[in-house]
């Protein structure tokens, strides 16, 4: 059993009644609190379980202000702003929430990708004023258009299996390691370079971790083929933003993006003054299915680590 769980930024609302009832059984003190209260010092020093939402961070100075701590859980799956090799050493163990929104986010890269393509929002527009004239729409199809896939994990396999076989795409992707078993659907490994260069649609689906941060750096992003969308569901510190604000003011690719949220209130207004940026809540993990599953898988973890069967660990 924890001695006391501290839940960073946590409110009532994020987890179901049930998955409250789960973590009172397993810690005789829960706390909810926010990151900037002047009330955590406090509780740092007592906790021995640190809970964060997603975008959230645990550094050094962080985890050796809390000599008790053992578990550190986030809830979501990016957890590349905690110093898992530092946790490690200590002892710690890190355990983050893998799997749970892969058709969520998968769905969204098509949804996102089809109203930009379609101009839906243009069009829903306009007739609400009245106007059923379809004359300044001309659309784009996805069908054989060659669709890049940069990270072939759960979601990035998902998202190439809907291109190919749901929308006819000529589909290829790149990993940091090639997947044969994924290869056998007629989709095609290619080297980064090049992918960058032909691909008509980039879809972004890599960790963010001390080596995956600024992956899209400037030589890569100069490479993007002219008149591309590229969807980012990932973390943006993935992106060289100096580089992409460079991209954008050309004018001729598209940036789409749903981590908003994770943006410095000033990097966001900067790139919201691109008219070729299309930018939108964290919404491409938020289905009922998903948040249902999260919760779950979240509850899960403790439980299974105080078995000793700690699952999802990712140190």
């Amino acid at each position: 059993m924890f001695h006391k769980l501290l839940l960073l930024n946590f409110e009532k609302s994020n987890l179901k009644p049930e998955y409250w009832l789960r973590i009172d059984k397993i810690s005789k003190e829960k706390i909810l609190i926010k990151a900037d209260s002047p009330k955590v010092k406090t509780h740092l020093v007592t906790a021995d379980c640190l809970l964060l939402k997603l975008g959230m961070g645990a550094d050094r100075a962080l985890i050796d202000s809390m000599p008790n701590l053992k578990y550190i859980g986030m809830y979501g799956t990016g957890y590349g702003r905690i110093d898992a090799a530092y946790a490690k050493k200590k002892g710690i163990t890190v355990c983050n929430i893998a799997g749970y929104a892969t058709e969520g986010v998968a769905e969204f890269v098509f949804a996102a990708l089809l109203e930009h393509l379609r101009e839906i929002t243009r069009a829903k527009t306009q007739v609400l004023s009245g106007d059923y004239s379809e004359a300044s729409y001309t659309g784009t199809q996805i069908k054989g258009k060659t669709f890049g896939v940069i990270g072939l994990g759960r979601i990035g396999e998902r998202v190439a299996e809907i291109a190919s076989k749901g929308f006819g795409a000529n589909v290829l992707y790149w990993s940091r390691k090639q997947k044969k078993d994924a290869e056998k659907s007629g989709i095609k490994y290619t080297e980064l370079d090049t992918l960058l260069k032909i691909s008509d649609v980039l879809s972004l689906h890599m960790s963010f971790n001390p080596e995956t941060k600024g992956f899209l750096n400037e030589k890569r992003i100069q490479l993007i083929k002219p008149k591309a969308i590229i969807i980012n569901t990932a973390p943006m510190e993935l992106v060289n933003i100096t580089a992409l604000e460079k991209r954008l003011k050309k004018g001729d690719i598209t940036f789409i993006l749903d981590h908003s949220d994770e943006l410095d209130p000033a990097v966001a207004k900067r790139l919201s003054k691109f008219p070729n940026r299309i930018l939108y809540p964290p919404i491409a993990y938020t289905t009922k299915e998903a948040t249902n599953l999260k919760q779950n898988i979240f509850i899960s973890n403790l439980e299974n680590f105080l078995k000793s069967k700690p699952t999802n660990k990712v140190n």
